[in-house]
């Protein structure tokens, strides 16, 4: 059995930010990686994928993007060197091809158990991403033989990532879900010939750009992205939205649904369930739709509010705020699709992701989830295991944890009470 104090689970950007942290501190630990460095963006995301985040906007701890496009977005592999030279200049002690089993309480800590060795270490930290199982309706069953399935991202044993639309059999194709990478791989799949359909339900528009500046700019500057998880009133809501409707391109597009169905994209409601070969389809579009239009107009209204006052320095000279388009919603929305009829030969689950702690059974008389299956924490501290912490979930303490520009303030808060706990405070 080896000995450390910490061992860090994960080695994506979270993590190397956690080792960083411990480092800094002068606390000895290993980063445990079950594949490469930056795993999830070899492996996990489709070939054409860029960060919905500004490359300027890429920050570790003692670390930033350094390439002559602050403006673009770095592409997966772009990501990959961009982590990999990371873990390099911080000298991370990664052990990459190293799958944790099982993670167990014992005297003074935890038992840390993978397929190549075991750990005893008196603190871990779990940072292997909110983001790995593909999230996938139970209505899947039902739907008719002979239609493939992929999930956006990810993979699952009998349900395979999405990459591009070579992937994908001749004919139509249903994609379900509106949030970033439904409305990615819809524009990506209807450029290649095949007919789209997207089913739409909760998603959160956005523009890619207002007054001359991308709306991460936007959100950084008046401080959106730093909102604290315990100074928000509605956190369970917070943590559980979808994730932005934006897209990274050379021309800082805007993709939204008016943007999808000018392209020819077919526009339905939710998928509700199926039913004999039937595809049942809520009739809310025109209520999200409207929901959705009004939060991006809140959301850019408190930009001119910003700009008005607290902001007036920054955005001086820039051009008048555009309204925003109302989003046409296709009438009538139909109710059905028959999945029989051989017109969908696809679908292309972009349902969401959650994150993979199977190896916590090992903490099963823990009250470490709630009821619906989340992880218990207090902005990182796993309350229930002193000792252990957990980050890169969504909101796990600002508004920005899932992103790369988030990791730091997340890992220096959960690093400093890992030191006050090893220290006996």
């Amino acid at each position: 059995m080896l000995h450390v104090t910490t061992v860090v689970i994960g080695a994506g950007h979270g993590g190397l930010a956690v080792s960083r942290h411990l480092a800094e501190r002068g606390i000895d630990h290993v980063v445990l990686e079950r594949n490469e460095v930056a795993n999830s963006w070899r492996a996990q995301r489709w070939d054409s994928l860029r960060l919905l985040t500004p490359n300027w906007l890429s920050r570790l701890p003692g670390y930033a993007y350094r390439g002559d496009d602050p403006d673009g977005y770095m592409s997966a592999q772009q990501v990959v060197a961009f982590v990999e030279n990371y873990a390099k200049e911080i000298a991370a002690p990664v052990r990459a091809n190293t799958t944790v089993t099982a993670v167990r309480r014992t005297d003074g800590g935890y038992v840390v158990e993978t397929d190549q060795e075991t750990w005893r270490a008196r603190s871990v930290v779990i940072s292997s991403g909110g983001a790995t199982v593909p999230v996938v309706p139970d209505i899947r069953a039902a739907v008719p033989d002979g239609i493939e399935h992929r999930a956006a991202a990810g993979s699952a044993q009998d349900l395979p990532g999405y990459r591009n639309p070579a992937d994908l059999p001749a004919g139509g194709v249903l994609v379900v879900g509106p949030s970033a990478s439904g409305i990615q791989i819809a524009q990506e799949v209807h450029s290649s010939g095949r007919p789209v359909t997207l089913a739409v339900g909760e998603h959160v528009r956005m523009p890619r750009t207002y007054r001359g500046h991308d709306v991460l700019w936007w959100m950084d500057a008046t401080g959106l992205l730093d909102d604290r998880y315990d100074e928000i009133p509605d956190l369970a809501r917070a943590r559980t939205l979808p994730s932005m409707q934006l897209v990274g391109t050379p021309e800082r597009a805007t993709l939204d649904l008016n943007a999808l169905t000018r392209a020819g994209v077919r526009i339905v409601g939710r998928l509700a369930g199926v039913l004999d070969g039937t595809a049942q389809l809520a009739g809310s579009l025109t209520n999200v739709c409207t929901l959705a239009d009004l939060k991006a107009k809140r959301l850019l209204k408190g930009f001119d509010e910003w700009a008005a006052t607290a902001g007036a320095e920054r955005t001086a000279g820039l051009p008048a705020g555009e309204p925003v388009e109302p989003t046409v919603v296709p009438q009538p929305s139909p109710q059905e699709l028959d999945l029989r009829s051989g017109e969908i030969r696809s679908i292309v689950w972009a349902t969401g992701l959650r994150p993979d702690f199977g190896f916590l059974a090992g903490l099963g008389e823990l009250p470490l989830f709630d009821r619906k299956g989340r992880l218990r924490h207090d902005g990182g501290v796993i309350t229930a295991s002193p000792g252990l912490y957990v980050t890169g979930l969504p909101f796990l303490r600002r508004r920005k944890s899932t992103l790369i520009d988030g990791a730091d303030s997340d890992a220096d808060h959960v690093v400093s009470h890992l030191a006050g706990h090893l220290a006996g405070q």
